[in-house]
């Protein structure tokens, strides 16, 4: 994962612990996903909505079979106010009620 880079993109392929992430206020932000539509995979994101606004919700598929729908899903996000929050994402499947599995993120926001 790439927790903190130049553009500001953090992806994650694997579950750990909470995943920080420093973001400047005013600043857009990107969490990559996998997601297999295929199975009815979907990430939800849960965030505090006055400070990070979700600017883009994107799905870039990347298997070539017909039949298969996974592939990469990017979230932009912009740093509205600044402190820390929790990004929470959750995989929800449409016949659970609970979530197969979450990521964590602790943005913190500077001036």
């Amino acid at each position: 994962m790439d927790q903190q880079s130049g553009n500001g993109v953090a992806d994650t392929t694997k579950q750990d612990a909470v995943k920080p992430l420093h973001v400047k206020k005013g600043e857009a932000f990107t969490v990559k996903l996998w997601e297999d539509r295929t199975r009815g995979e979907q990430w939800v994101p849960a965030y505090d909505a006055k400070a990070l606004v979700l600017l883009e919700d994107d799905f870039l598929r990347t298997t070539s079979n017909n039949a298969v729908d996974s592939g990469s899903r990017s979230f932009e996000f912009q740093a509205r106010e600044v402190g820390r929050y929790l990004l929470e994402f959750h995989k929800r499947m449409a016949w659970k009620f609970t979530a197969e599995d979450r990521r964590i993120f602790s943005i913190t926001v500077e001036e």
